[in-house]
């Protein structure tokens, strides 16, 4: 079950800025079989980056893309897709002037959009915690861009950290995605005040029952992120990549 657990590059990069393939081959030997695709530099080749992988044997966890991109750029982001041999592609975040009523209508429209066009993609999105604070037919705006029915083709990508974060279960919050949910991001909260990022298995998410839920609900990819490490980033990919052995035994 190993091979279902990859790492958000965002976690590195800064170490990524300075030389991606490195951060590559150390993840490679630590373990990881895959990582997530987010912001390369644009000095890297993404053929070379493919190449890279392939030589590694590291699979693409999906692909985070910047919503002007995918407004804007999505005959390169089908050729990246391609590259990687990924079909998932993720809107990752969502700047200030979109996130109100109308902003998240066009967001969604976007996304259902891309998803009916190109039906060999899967299309998600993933959570921050501002998405809860817009309402949106008296549900939150997150719950509104994910909402599971048919005609909505828009996948989850659930970070469990920003669910705790407002104040609600992600175990019980992750229910209404089952088979809507390829790919699940895992990220631990510290247990002090400050309630920030932590590696897995040291603070207050329990992670277990989501995994268990994962395995039974269609989660192809369980992607490790910490946006902000105390230290050094692999020790704390290290922490977590232990901690995942642990728990599944292997």
């Amino acid at each position: 079950m190993i091979e279902k657990f990859a790492v958000q590059l965002y976690t590195l990069r800064h170490e990524v800025e300075q030389d991606l393939f490195s951060v590559l081959k150390d993840l490679k030997k630590m373990g990881w079989r895959g990582v997530q695709i987010s912001a390369l530099p644009p000095k890297y080749d993404p053929a070379e980056v493919a190449h890279t992988l392939k030589e590694l044997n590291l699979k693409a966890a999906g692909m985070h893309i910047p919503i002007h991109r995918m407004e804007n750029d999505i005959k390169n982001v089908l050729s990246e897709t391609n590259l990687y041999e990924t079909k998932d592609i993720v809107c990752p975040y969502l700047a200030e002037d979109l996130r109100t009523t109308e902003g998240y209508l066009h967001v969604k429209q976007l996304l259902n959009s891309i998803a009916e066009t190109h039906p060999n993609l899967r299309v998600s999105y993933h959570n921050h915690d501002f998405e809860f604070h817009t309402k949106i037919n008296g549900q939150s705006a997150l719950e509104y861009i994910l909402d599971p029915v048919e005609q909505n083709k828009v996948l989850a990508e659930i970070d469990v950290y920003w669910v705790k974060k407002v104040g609600r279960d992600p175990l019980q919050f992750i229910q209404t995605y089952k088979n809507r949910m390829p790919i699940i991001h895992l990220k631990d909260m510290t247990t002090d005040e400050e309630e920030t990022y932590a590696a897995l298995g040291t603070g207050s998410i329990d992670v277990k029952p989501i995994i268990e839920w994962g395995e039974k609900s269609g989660i192809e990819w369980y992607v490790v992120e910490q946006d902000e490490c105390p230290g050094d980033p692999f020790d704390s990919l290290q922490i977590s990549y232990n901690y995942i052995q642990r728990l599944i035994g292997s």
